[in-house]
């Protein structure tokens, strides 16, 4: 499931691509803004461009390429490079908080979520069980979307563009995919536990009892 929704390997490959060409292209042709931008863009519509003429799913290229069209707007009207970072480090700011709110208010995100796809949006929190797991893999994602900003904040302010687009492809997969991991690990077993138990509770009514 998670393989599908980000695209598996080549999807995760293909949104990354845009950034990481920018920033090559902004070293090479000592540090000009312009021409990297228009690399980042020309790498996007190449990428949506091969997906289209082979027919592949485009939902992750579109939202990569969207997102490359606002970041080199921003940097374009600013005139700084590292503000082509700055959308991501946004939406950073923004996942982290939401999920420690919510952790906060005895909401954790991932209990709505889930709640939600198993058709049970809001039952979870009656189980302690349930929502410790879900309580506990909220705050993995805090911690993921912290060690983040704890990186690029620095290397934003200080204008470090080559490390931040380092730290970006560094930070972004990789780290999504081991909250991803560390989520299941707390919360799968959880889930089995009180499936197996609704399932001999529901079991039980129709049991006959042994002949006398």
């Amino acid at each position: 499931m998670l393989d599908n929704a980000v695209g598996g390997w080549r999807g995760m490959i293909d949104s990354g691509a845009p950034a990481a060409v920018f920033v090559v292209a902004y070293m090479v042709t000592s540090q000009q803004l312009r021409p990297a931008l228009i690399a980042a863009l020309a790498a996007g519509g190449v990428i949506a461009l091969v997906r289209i003429v082979r027919r592949e799913p485009m939902q992750q290229v579109a939202a990569g390429f969207f997102g490359v069209a606002i970041s080199a707007l921003v940097a374009t009207r600013t005139g700084r490079a590292e503000n082509f970072f700055l959308i991501g480090i946004l939406i950073n700011v923004g996942y982290m908080l939401a999920y420690a709110i919510s952790c906060l208010v005895r909401w954790p995100l991932l209990g709505l979520v889930i709640g939600y796809l198993r058709g049970d949006a809001t039952g979870w929190r009656d189980d302690p069980r349930l929502y410790r797991a879900y309580a506990t893999a909220s705050w993995v994602w805090v911690a993921m979307f912290g060690v983040r900003l704890a990186i690029q904040l620095p290397l934003y302010f200080a204008g470090a563009v080559g490390l931040l687009g380092a730290a970006k492809l560094a930070l972004g997969w990789p780290l999504f995919l081991l909250a991803a991991y560390l989520s299941y690990q707390i919360i799968h077993p959880v889930l089995r536990q009180v499936q197996a138990q609704g399932e001999a509770l529901t079991a039980a009514p129709g049991v006959e009892p042994d002949p006398a």
